[in-house]
């Protein structure tokens, strides 16, 4: 039978395997070391601790067990957690998985936090978390700013680069996913303790604004322009592009415009600073209405000074050379196409202008990484870019987080041609569905309150459509799953944090001098136990969703917390238990509720304590 070690506090018996462990922790599919304390989930403990096992069990072992993790299971059946480590250093042994499993299983001492070990199949380590201990870190959980998460970001700089519209153009739903997902990003980084430094990188320096100056002088109306400049400017881009098919002359003439602005010409200029002022106030609006925050906001055109310098640099490290007319770099090497960085016109492209840019974030910030969010389609962009800022000798982590296109029924959206659906329209319809359910589940809510709920049921539930979906899919966007009230849903999410305050107003209604936060916590029935589970996980599963650049997996995990939930209450007495008992599960209540609403904060995705 394994032997129960000296009691060790929790803070303590962290300390000591982050100082004695070399364990690695997962960051975008890259293996760092996990060295400070506080910098480690329950998973990386437990893992720590398990390797310890494995040393002390074969201390002339010829491998340093560094495979060995610990994983949480998804079935009981098998332990809360699970390390499986015994068949792959079988060979290593040199002795049978199951000798391996029942040589650790009797000969570990176990320390506090964990009630037994047992081994199952061919060599499976079962684990199984003592239920005081786990009872104790809930109530610990409750109390901390992270909830259980670690600051795994302490002293690191991230710059995320998302959003990024094209200017001139409305907001479309098109642009949800890098919005959705970049601030989600965002808001994880910094809850692990990152500096984060979020940089809209506006695309208000490209060809497109030939495009749209052609447009606006041969097909504008003064009128529209007062009443709606965002659309009408629109308007002229997709009828100056449609133009591109029909007279072969035309985008050459669109690229002289351009050439003409990133030269200084006076009038188009003075007309660029009026299409982004304009832009600017729009994207604004828009932004307040998603709850999307930026440190700075920074568009191509910020850099434009430093584009020739730029191309200066490539030449006199040998990496850019003369071909055609045009300034390229050869990346055989890296066994990827020719990556252009003067045109042979003279302007300049998006690969200057991101190797300018990574330049001065590097100068100004100096951070350990740079992370960009963007569609699919510029994944060769991004290789291409990248395999240039090796060869210039950046050490900055630099990683390119695509997202899967979304899509009408029928089609892509496109701009050009002409088949959006207007971000703020998708949001107005959002609310008013929203509205209408409100209406009839409380006629009674005021007006005002209405409002506001419907607001952010309405905005919270086309996020979390978006949200829910795994990054790199395709999403098919429908009216009906966007704005879906029940199952997997945002609403879902608000309406069981609603229900827990509701059971909170009931039991102060009828024991007003009761105080729940200051009974301990007992797990007596498995529900309860299950359900300190869930909530123990919560910071491994921040920790992978922003690691793996995943939102879809804390979106995963709180509608399991909201399920094991409405499990719990419909399973066990709540206000008719026995005193203590009752006190306990009420007290339970609050801390599900208290990660739902860190959860749903961390989505960006507000939690109206009445729906």
């Amino acid at each position: 039978m394994p032997r129960r070690a000296a009691f060790t506090p929790w803070a303590g018996l962290r300390s000591l395997y982050a100082c004695n462990s070399s364990g690695p922790a997962l960051y975008a599919g890259r293996m760092t070391d996990a060295k400070e304390d506080e910098s480690l989930t329950l998973t990386d403990t437990l893992s720590s601790w398990m390797r310890d096992a494995f040393r002390t069990a074969y201390p002339d072992a010829p491998t340093d067990f560094e495979e060995v993790v610990v994983v949480e299971t998804a079935n009981p059946e098998f332990g809360d957690y699970q390390c499986n480590a015994a068949m792959g250093l079988a060979r290593h042994l040199k002795l049978a998985p199951r000798v391996i499993a029942d040589h650790i299983a009797a000969h570990t001492d176990l320390p506090p936090f964990m009630a037994r070990i047992e081994v199952a199949g061919p060599g499976f380590l079962n684990l199984y978390l003592d239920d005081a201990w786990l009872a104790g870190q809930i109530e610990t959980l409750a109390a901390g700013e992270r909830m259980g998460a670690p600051a795994a970001g302490g002293g690191k700089t991230v710059v995320m680069d998302y959003g990024s519209p094209n200017m001139t153009k409305p907001l479309h739903i098109g642009h949800l996913r890098s919005h959705n997902i970049g601030s989600v990003l965002d808001r994880m980084h910094r809850f692990l303790g990152y500096h984060v430094i979020a940089d809209n990188h506006l695309g208000d320096w490209g060809t497109q604004f030939g495009v749209t100056i052609m447009g606006y002088r041969n097909f504008g109306d003064a009128a529209a322009m007062k009443s709606s400049p965002l659309e009408e400017l629109e308007r002229v881009y997709v009828l100056s592009y449609e133009q591109t098919k029909k007279d072969s002359d035309w985008m050459d003439r669109c690229r002289q415009e351009l050439v003409k602005l990133q030269s200084g010409d006076p009038e188009n200029t003075e007309m660029w600073e009026m299409f982004m002022r304009l832009s600017l106030e729009e994207l604004d609006r828009i932004y307040a209405r998603l709850g999307v925050h930026y440190d700075e906001i920074r568009g191509e055109s910020y850099y434009r000074d430093k584009l020739a310098g730029t191309v200066a640099r490539l030449e006199e490290a040998g990496l850019a050379v003369q071909s055609e007319g045009a300034t390229v770099v050869f990346l055989e090497e890296e066994k990827l196409p020719v990556c252009i960085v003067r045109k042979s016109d003279g302007g300049f492209n998006y690969a200057t202008s991101d190797l300018a840019t990574v330049a001065s974030r590097v100068e100004e910030h100096h951070p350990d990484r740079i992370i960009y969010i963007t569609d699919e389609r510029q994944q060769l962009h991004f290789k291409q870019f990248f395999a240039i800022c090796r060869r210039l000798g950046y050490e900055v982590g630099l990683d390119h987080v695509w997202f899967g296109l979304m899509r009408l029924p029928e089609a892509t959206f496109s701009t050009r041609e002409g088949n959006v659906i207007k971000l703020d329209a998708l949001l107005d319809e959002a609310e008013s569905r929203a509205q209408a359910i409100i209406a009839e589940s409380s006629p009674e809510m005021p007006e005002a309150e209405r409002k506001r709920v419907a607001a952010a049921v309405g905005i919270g539930a086309v996020k979390y459509a978006d949200l829910s979906q795994n990054p790199q899919s395709l999403v098919t966007f429908t009216w009906d799953k966007a704005l879906a009230l029940d199952g997997n849903s945002g609403p879902y999410l608000q309406y069981a944090y609603a229900r827990i305050a509701s059971v909170r107003d009931k039991y102060s209604e009828r024991f007003p001098d009761g105080s729940p936060e200051t009974e301990p916590l007992r797990l007596l029935e498995p529900i309860e136990r299950t359900l300190a589970l869930r909530l123990i996980r919560f910071g491994d599963v921040v920790v992978r969703a922003a690691h793996q650049y995943k939102p879809n997996v804390l979106t995963d995990y709180l509608y399991d917390l909201a399920q094991t939930y409405s499990s719990f209450y419909q399973n066990v007495p709540f206000l008719k238990a026995p005193e203590g008992i009752r006190e306990s599960r009420v007290r339970l209540c609050g801390i599900v509720a208290a990660v739902l609403k860190q959860g749903l904060d961390l989505l960006g995705i507000d939690t109206p304590a009445r729906i």
